[in-house]
């Protein structure tokens, strides 16, 4: 696949690049500026991060770091059986358990909720950073909704973490999910509360909580082009007034020639300025 000019491969992490030291130098900084791509495209373009991942693969299968990106490309395109084989390699490779949550996600979207939740409950999880810690907590939750267990997923999300008035990266998503899961029960106006939390901790639009606030409140957006639109249309059709006097204006010319022709005006005439306006 391509690579734009302007990709050198010294974009990566430093901790990405020592690993890639293992490699000849000309096949590392291939497999580097790959890598760069899969980061720069996960986002908006998944499956082309997906395409660039699976070069680098192809290229260096045996570094940890190139199995880690290859399982988050493919768990960004769904592909949640491939993404969980990925992850399991580099794990083994570097014995982390920072893949654990996600993959115990992976497990959900096998439809394998059961698994997530013991993964959940495993020796794992107390070896996370405060991060991992709630991203397992996350899913947790979201594993018990898909297993019906409503209630549960609300007692699941309540955590120091939650109280906390602190704003920490993972704030936004905590307080979302925590009022997505109340308004599943019909709690409205406490989801509401915590979809407005989730706003105030939002700081980089990781969620869609703005949204979910206004429709709550009732709020429709009306698209901006459309409305432009629209008074463009306006502007193009005459006011009815305007149209009452040209058509006056037209009834007078056709009044002056009758008075030239028969000597006498015509009455009576329906005049279509007094019609209802059919716009």
């Amino acid at each position: 696949m391509p690579i734009p000019e302007d990709v050198t491969g010294d974009e990566i992490d430093k901790d990405v690049r020592q690993e890639l030291q293992s490699l000849p130098k000309t096949l590392a900084e291939d497999v580097a500026k790959n890598l760069v791509m899969v980061a720069r495209l996960i986002d908006e373009d998944p499956e082309g991060a997906y395409g660039y991942s699976k070069v680098a693969l192809r290229l260096a299968s045996r570094v940890a770091a190139v199995r880690e990106a290859g399982g988050f490309a493919a768990y960004a395109n769904q592909k949640y059986g491939e993404a969980l084989a990925e992850f399991r390699a580099a794990r083994r490779m570097t014995g982390s358990v920072e893949l654990w949550p996600v993959m115990a996600d992976c497990e959900r979207g096998l439809g394998r909720p059961e698994k997530a939740l013991d993964m959940a409950g495993a020796p794992e999880v107390h070896k996370l950073d405060k991060a991992g810690q709630v991203e397992m907590r996350l899913v947790a939750a979201g594993a018990r909704r898909d297993m019906g267990q409503l209630d549960a997923a609300i007692v699941t999300l309540q955590s120091p973490e939650l109280a906390s008035s602190s704003v920490q990266p993972w704030t936004a998503r905590l307080r979302y999910a925590y009022a997505d899961a109340l308004l599943a029960v019909g709690r409205e106006n406490e989801a509401r509360e915590w979809f407005a939390k989730a706003v105030e901790a939002d700081r980089d639009g990781s969620t869609d909580a703005s949204d979910r606030l206004a429709e709550l409140d009732g709020v429709e957006f009306v698209d901006a082009l459309d409305e432009g639109e629209g008074e463009a249309d306006a502007e193009d059709v005459p006011a009815p007034d305007d149209q009452a006097d040209k058509v006056d204006d037209h009834d007078e010319s056709e009044d002056d020639e009758d008075e030239d022709e028969d000597g006498d005006d015509e009455d009576g005439h329906d005049n279509p300025a007094d019609r209802d306006d059919q716009r």
